[in-house]
């Protein structure tokens, strides 16, 4: 149940980062679903990949190459759907970021598990 709360957030986060930027377009609270759902399993199934294929030039630019990747894994998101267009790269870059943080916050209202 919580991991379909947290992917609802995520495109209650893409629909809000759509409506900041005007370089990012979403089509219906549908298509942000499927942009959502699509950008778990890039950034789960390609990111590491890219991650350790990069780790020399993120080590060189001290961490910084990081955002480089995100804002590909979300241009290639945008690419790949048809209701969920990035209109370029730094956009992508400013999206991914912006994404992140407000699901972050979003997430941070459900609140953790707690222990003990």
């Amino acid at each position: 149940m919580r991991l379909i709360l947290l992917w609802v957030l995520n495109a209650v986060a893409l629909l809000a980062v759509a409506y900041v930027m005007p370089s990012i377009h979403v089509a219906s609270f549908g298509s942000a679903l499927l942009a959502a759902l699509v950008l778990g399993l890039v950034n789960s199934v390609l990111r590491p990949l890219l991650l350790l294929l990069t780790l020399p030039a993120t080590l060189l630019t001290l961490g910084l190459f990081i955002f480089v990747i995100n804002g590909l894994m979300f241009w290639l998101a945008g690419s790949l759907l048809e209701g969920f267009v990035v209109s370029g790269f730094w956009p992508a870059v400013f999206g991914s970021l912006l994404y992140s943080v407000v699901s972050w916050a979003l997430s941070g209202l459900l609140g953790g598990k707690k222990h003990g």
